[in-house]
């Protein structure tokens, strides 16, 4: 009897890495704090990319 053959596999498709976040899926922001006075913070917090919406590949 033969042996079954197994289905090929497809060769991975490499992606470029999304230019604004490089491949991290994040990217820093500043953010405004106060109440009637929006001034901008001396620190920055994590935020989703909008570019790629946390893939960390470039958009076709």
């Amino acid at each position: 009897m033969p042996a079954a053959k197994r289905p090929r596999r497809t060769p991975a498709v490499k992606r470029k890495p999304c230019p604004d976040c490089k491949r991290a899926g994040q990217v820093s922001e500043s953010f405004q704090v106060g109440g009637r006075k929006k001034r901008d913070s001396a620190d920055r917090q994590e935020a989703l990319c909008l570019t790629c919406f946390g893939t960390g590949h470039a958009p076709e």
